[in-house]
């Protein structure tokens, strides 16, 4: 069985970590807020950097050599959507762990 490296690891924990909180606040905070924090173009956001984030840690689990394109648009839907929760308030925890994950990603893909 092929390891798993140290920087994929930590890349596939901050995914996951990602993957739970942009699905936890849409659906724990974003929804009860309501607002500007269930406008469409946000709220897809969040759902879409959160099921990236999924499939970015799983391809990498995989192990396939695809994961680096995977990862390159995970961390650029990770940036859209923490731009998107600076907008608004409640969401800087959100925010922080998406560009957490961003920069995680950005060193897979390269």
């Amino acid at each position: 069985m092929e390891e798993i490296s140290t920087e994929m690891q930590q890349c596939i924990d901050e995914c996951l970590a990602c993957h739970q909180s942009c699905l936890g606040m849409a659906m724990r905070h974003c929804l009860p807020t309501g607002g500007r924090h269930t406008e469409p173009g946000h709220f897809r956001l969040m759902l879409a950097c959160a099921q990236m984030c999924h499939t970015a840690a799983q391809m990498m689990l995989i192990g396939v050599p695809h994961h680096r394109h995977v990862c390159a648009d995970c961390a650029s839907i990770c940036r859209q959507c923490a731009d998107s929760c600076d907008a608004l308030d409640g969401m800087d925890g959100c925010a922080a762990m998406c560009r957490r994950c961003a920069d995680a990603c950005e060193r897979m893909a390269s």
